[in-house]
C-alpha cells in the first residue's frame, strides 16, 4: 500500500520512520525542523498509523517494509537515507535488508538484537503497562483522533511473547551502507546492542547518549540531532 506521507523542504531525501502509536507528523519534529532547511524530508505514516489506514498487521514488518517500497516508487525516490526509533527502527532495518540498493545510510534507534535473558518478565510488564494504558481516557480518546484505524490492534499484537523479530535483529546481513545506531544509556539491552553491531560491521558508528533510554531521539533531542547531522555530513549526505 501507499503510505500516506507528509513532505518538508528539499534537496536530498531523508525519512524518518516513527515509533509505534505516532505518526509522521507527531515524531521527530525537532530532526525534521532542522533538517528540513537543507533537506527533503519525509515523513510516512506506517501502515495502521495515522492516514495510512488498514486493519491487516498480520506479518507486520515485511508488509511494512514493503509499503515504504511502494511509496518511495510512488514518490520517486531511487536512494534515500532513513532513519528509525522503535517500531520504525525494525521497520527500517527490515527494509534496509530487503533493499539494500536503495539507501545511502542508516541510523537506528530503540532496538535489541538478542532476545534478553529475562524477557518473559519484560514483556509481563510491559503488557500491564499497556493495559493500563487502555483505561486513561484522555490518552485513549487522544490516539482515537490521531489514528483513523484502530491503534488498538497493536496493542494486542504486542501482548505475544513472540511478536518482536529478533530474526531480523539479531544481524545487519546485507547492508553494506554506513550505519548510525544511537542509544540511551538506561536502555542496557540496546547499549548491549550498539556494542555487537560494532563488531558485525565496518561501516557501524555507535554512539551512547547519557541521560536517555529507548526514545533517545525525544529524551535528548539536541544532542541526538547533533550527531546525526554529523553523521550524515561525514559522508557528504547533508
Amino acid at each position: 500500500m501507499i503510505l500516506h506521507t507528509e513532505i518538508y523542504g528539499e534537496g536530498e531525501p531523508v525519512v524518518f520512520l516513527h515509533t509505534g502509536l505516532q505518526t509522521g507528523s507527531t515524531d521527530f519534529v525537532k530532526q525534521r525542523e532542522v533538517l528540513q532547511k537543507s533537506r527533503r524530508v519525509i515523513v510516512p505514516d506506517l501502515r495502521g498509523h495515522g492516514k495510512s489506514v488498514s486493519d491487516d498487521i498480520s506479518n507486520y514488518f515485511e508488509n511494512a517494509a514493503d509499503d515504504l517500497k511502494e511509496t518511495l516508487d510512488h514518490l520517486q525516490v531511487d536512494e534515500l537515507d532513513l532513519v528509525g526509533c522503535s517500531l520504525g527502527g525494525l521497520v527500517g532495518l527490515r527494509f534496509a535488508k530487503k533493499y539494500p540498493d536503495r539507501l545511502r545510510s542508516l541510523t537506528l534507534s530503540g532496538i535489541t538484537s538478542d532476545k534478553p535473558d529475562n524477557w518473559s518478565e519484560m514483556h509481563a510488564q510491559e503488557v500491564q503497562f499497556q493495559r493500563e494504558l487502555l483505561d486513561n481516557t484522555e490518552f485513549t480518546k487522544q490516539l482515537d483522533l490521531q489514528h483513523e484505524s484502530d491503534w488498538r490492534q497493536f496493542i494486542y499484537m504486542a501482548r505475544d511473547e513472540d511478536w518482536y523479530p529478533f530474526d531480523v535483529t539479531c544481524d545487519l546481513d546485507s547492508i553494506l551502507v554506513p550505519i548510525l545506531f544511537m542509544v540511551g544509556e538506561g536502555n542496557q539491552a540496546e547499549v548491549s546492542t550498539a556494542a555487537k553491531y560494532q563488531t558485525m560491521h565496518k561501516n557501524v558508528h555507535v554512539c551512547v547518549i547519557p541521560f536517555a533510554s529507548h526514545l533517545v531521539h525525544e529524551d535528548k533531542p539536541d544532542m541526538y540531532t547533533g550527531v546525526l547531522g554529523e553523521f550524515l555530513g561525514k559522508f557528504k549526505i547533508v
